[in-house]
């Protein structure tokens, strides 16, 4: 690793443009790392909630929204930032930067066996082996595989991958709505608003973070940011518009699902969306919503490699990791098969004796995680905004991270503090010496 006295300076980009990513291509990156498993495995893991998480997803929105003016506002204060690690550099100085790069890393590998795990449930549509803990095992590792040799190909062959497959991916929501439009029950709806009977105030906080998985990736353009053609603009542009074409997604499908499956099947379904086809129009449309299902989550595999990849990259061009790991504008290949052989690595410790259990506790930890490096790079605008506006965007970003980390269960904190510790031990081992530049006006270069 690099022990440089400052951060390394970023070259003249040497990329053309027709190389870059346009705020159109990088908003549908954005979406479609959004839309995926998220969408397609979380009513099973919501079911217990019942209808009335559809207060948490609006009250997640709300905070994607915020965080996505967040980012959009670093990408103008900062456009010549390398990733989530630079913005938090940028503000805060080395150590967060430091903090920022690794987490962002390992919260792509675990969410991306997270992932594979919903693209099994839905194989397991057609082939019931699935549900055996050791055929998951060994699909979710062959999954991984694949996205892992399409980034490998080329950081575009992901993203329009990514961008395809939410074409398709959309294919079954539409089915889905459809379905929920022309079956909807008011009254099994109703009977599900709360299942435990516990006060909203006690079941939708406790289920945010749950919820949030799938808004996990309004940073994509952020983190991308480095292969955006007008960061200062686009990345904005790009966060802000796949946070509300996820949202919208979201809320359809969600009053679908709650208004025609009943809890007590929905609780132990592996495709919900396909079982609500079926439910309608029957299996043959059923079967098309499970395949349209499973080449979706495999594009937000792919997506998530490449967020993998370029993460690991910059970490590395920022000197956070090995000079291996990649240089300003090229990631070699042992950079994905090292992610992958992580991922692999996760996937075969997490796994548990169904699949949905094995999707919960991924998506709780990823989110905690994700949540938590929100939060720094909320704080890391605060303290470079030149606006009063950028400000409260600032703070608002903050607290919406802050508050919906304090109401996950302790299960999907420990697992992030303890990360925290051993980055930290990891940094006054290893990089402390490098320290933190801090420029003329107080801030961390």
């Amino acid at each position: 690793m690099s022990h440089a006295d400052h951060p390394l300076p970023l070259p003249e980009d040497p990329l053309s443009d027709r190389q870059k990513l346009g705020w159109g291509l990088a908003a549908l990156v954005v979406a479609g790392n959004m839309i995926g498993s998220g969408l397609y495995m979380l009513p099973v893991s919501l079911a217990a909630t019942g209808s009335s998480s559809l207060i948490g997803w609006l009250v997640a929105a709300v905070g994607a929204c915020t965080l996505a003016l967040v980012f959009g506002a670093l990408g103008r204060v900062a456009p010549k930032a390398d990733g989530l690690s630079g913005f938090a550099e940028k503000g805060l100085g080395r150590f967060a930067g430091f903090q920022v790069s690794l987490a962002f890393w390992m919260a792509c590998l675990v969410g991306n066996v997270a992932v594979a795990v919903a693209a099994t449930g839905y194989l397991g549509f057609f082939w019931p082996v699935l549900k055996n803990p050791v055929a998951a095992t060994l699909c979710n590792l062959a999954l991984i595989w694949v996205a892992t040799v399409a980034y490998i190909i080329g950081a575009r062959t992901a993203s329009w991958l990514a961008a395809a497959a939410l074409v398709v991916g959309l294919i079954p929501i539409v089915i889905a709505v459809a379905a929920g439009a022309a079956a909807f029950d008011p009254a099994l709806f109703a009977a599900s608003w709360s299942p435990s009977g516990e006060p909203l105030l006690k079941t939708v906080p406790a289920s945010l973070a749950i919820i949030f998985w799938a808004y996990l990736g309004v940073e994509s353009a952020a983190a991308l940011s480095h292969r955006v053609r007008h960061p200062a603009v686009d990345v904005r542009r790009a966060s802000v518009a796949g946070a509300l074409l996820a949202t919208v997604v979201y809320i359809a499908a969600t009053v679908a699902v709650f208004g025609v499956i009943p809890l007590s099947q929905l609780t132990h379904s592996t495709s919900p969306y396909a079982d609500l086809a079926a439910r309608v129009f029957g299996g043959s449309i059923a079967g098309v919503v499970a395949i349209c299902a499973i080449a979706k989550t495999l594009g937000t595999i792919g997506g998530w490699t490449m967020m993998g990849g370029e993460t690991a990259r910059a970490a590395a061009q920022q000197g956070y990791l090995p000079s291996g790991f990649g240089s300003a504008t090229k990631t070699p290949v042992v950079t994905p098969l090292l992610g992958a052989a992580f991922m692999s690595v996760i996937a075969v410790l997490s796994g548990q004796p169904t699949l949905g259990g094995q999707f919960n506790i991924l998506v709780g930890v990823t989110s905690v995680l994700t949540l938590s490096i929100y939060a720094v790079c909320s704080l890391s605008l605060f303290r470079m905004a030149k606006t009063p506006g950028a400000r409260v965007v600032a703070v608002l970003g903050l607290l919406f991270a802050v508050a919906a980390v304090a109401a996950a269960a302790p299960g999907y904190v420990l697992p992030t503090g303890g990360f925290v510790i051993l980055m930290t031990v990891a940094w006054f081992v290893f990089l402390r010496k490098s320290g933190s530049r801090v420029d003329p006006e107080g801030r961390g270069a």
